[in-house]
């Protein structure tokens, strides 16, 4: 891209603005000193965070302020027709696709560390957000995700960029990372590739374009530089693993040897594996083990990364963004360790495509839950498309009920007790609708 984004003479604009990662970025340039509006189609937390931050948010479609802005930045989300587009067009306004403004963004930082992977990346970028506060360094975090600590956004310098780059669309494919983090090759987003193929094609091009890679140990599609993982031969590993209450502990090493301990302060057996990710990307940049200790410690967790969100008949209600089979399964295993009764679980599909790729691994996971109610899909951006819709998921699961309404997830719940625990799985609305109907 030939035109100079930050040389202090645009105003930018930006469609979709209340998205989790748009809202970051506005944050990100406004911090830079640079004029920041948007607009949005509702209200929500984060657009009254953007106002808070004196960001002026439209939710009329008829804002005059983008006649004041000359760089239009939008979402993948958002369809050519939308009326800000077309006013831009008409405008001769320079409109740019939010992953390529992003890697626009991160060529004005001394150092770019950008986790892949098709999960687990939230996580990840708040755990290095947490190292690099614990070792006093300059960074700023775009995050996809809210931090219970720091939000979706965290600014202390512009030495190192900590982001997501999401495989959607190909985006990360704009990144020219220093340092880069594969979490994993899981199927994901392959109407966007063509099929699996293309998809691990994509992944070892990202590796091409970073400095330094770091890969899951034994992956067997991509190889980094350096390695993570829970068996031998990973550079960091983690080893003599301990659990409690699911939390988890363990001896983080190094090539070998003994780098520092490491006591989690979050749900899961699947984070170790965030955390050695982390570690390995921040040993990388330079950053000692003592404040990957603590940085690890002091990480309390994402919202609806196996969050408490409230309770009915004293049962507590937990939500997880987990919305691909992998994620379910990792949130699963989880919720059998932490559950003495029942394990109820609400799950809303997100995307006809993604339901419609992976159906038989979504079947698969899913069959083994006693207490299952699929809500009604979160299309996103796409159209209906019966054969990957949640009612078609739901009647090819034995124990399955489908749910289309608040009153179908009531009449689910109304014999759950105090020590059972309900799930509540899935990356569309089903967090807030559930929320809103509890105590």
């Amino acid at each position: 891209m030939d035109i100079n984004l930050f040389n202090g003479t645009h105003k930018y604009y930006f469609v979709g603005i209340g998205g989790v990662s748009m809202s970051a970025l506005a944050k990100i340039v406004l911090s830079m000193g640079n004029g920041v509006c948007g607009s949005d189609r509702v209200e929500s937390e984060y657009t009254r965070d953007l106002t808070a931050c004196g960001i002026q948010v439209d939710f009329t479609g008829d804002d005059c302020r983008l006649d004041d802005c000359d760089v239009v930045i939008y979402t993948d989300a958002v369809k050519p027709d939308d009326q800000h587009l077309r006013r831009a067009v008409a405008d001769n306004k320079i409109i740019i696709p939010r992953g390529a403004f992003l890697a626009e963004l991160c060529k004005k930082y001394k150092h770019t560390i950008a986790v892949a992977g098709c999960h687990g990346k939230t996580t990840c970028v708040s755990m290095l957000s947490h190292i690099f506060a614990s070792a006093d360094r300059e960074f700023t975090a775009h995050i996809g995700g809210n931090d219970l600590a720091f939000g979706n956004c965290r600014i202390t310098g512009y030495d190192f960029m900590l982001t997501e780059a999401c495989e959607y669309n190909k985006n990360f494919l704009r990144l020219r990372p220093d340092i880069s983090v594969i979490l994993n090759t899981d199927a994901d987003h392959l109407e966007c590739y063509s099929g699996r193929d293309g998809l691990i094609e994509a992944y070892r091009q990202f590796v091409d374009n970073s400095k330094k890679c770091v890969t899951l140990f034994g992956d067997g599609v991509v190889r980094g530089d350096i390695t993570f993982g829970v068996d031998e031969g990973a550079y960091y590993r983690a080893k003599n693993i301990s659990a409690s209450g699911g939390k988890y502990s363990f001896e983080l090493c190094e090539g070998g040897r003994l780098l520092c301990n490491v006591s989690l302060n979050v749900y899961g057996r699947h984070n170790i594996l965030n955390a050695l990710a982390a570690a390995a990307a921040a040993r990388l940049a330079g950053i000692r083990p003592e404040a990957v200790e603590q940085g690890l410690a002091r990480f309390s967790g994402v919202a609806r990364r196996f969050e408490k969100i409230g309770t009915i008949n004293g049962c507590e209600v937990i939500a997880d963004y987990a919305h691909h089979p992998r994620e379910i399964a990792a949130a699963l295993r989880t919720a059998a360790e932490v559950t003495s009764g029942e394990i109820y679980v609400i799950f809303q599909p997100h995307t006809y495509s993604r339901t419609k790729n992976l159906f038989g691994d979504f079947v698969s996971v899913l069959s083994g839950v006693n207490k299952l109610l699929i809500y009604k899909t979160f299309a996103a951006r796409e159209y209906f498309d019966a054969e990957g819709s949640a009612l078609t998921l739901s009647s090819a699961i034995k124990n399955s009920r489908y749910a289309e309404c608040e009153r179908d997830i009531m009449y689910f719940l109304r014999d759950v007790r105090r020590e059972d625990k309900v799930f509540v799985l899935g990356a569309g609305d089903i967090c807030s609708i559930v929320k809103n109907m509890l105590v």
